[in-house]
């Protein structure tokens, strides 16, 4: 069995990977930050590098 613990973030437009016991965790689902998990309040994007997310 392999154990997961890197995954990419539950926003759909994020292209960022995230690791399991550093994500924000929201309704059972795992993100990258904190934009991210709210959705894009203000079309704020999560700001890593190379990521255009929205």
């Amino acid at each position: 069995m392999i154990a997961v613990t890197t995954m990419k973030c539950a926003c759909g437009s994020c292209t960022c990977q995230v690791s399991i016991a550093d994500a924000l965790k929201e309704n059972d689902k795992y993100y990258c930050c904190q934009a991210c998990a709210d959705g894009h309040v203000k079309g704020k994007g999560c700001g890593h590098p190379g990521c255009v997310c929205v």
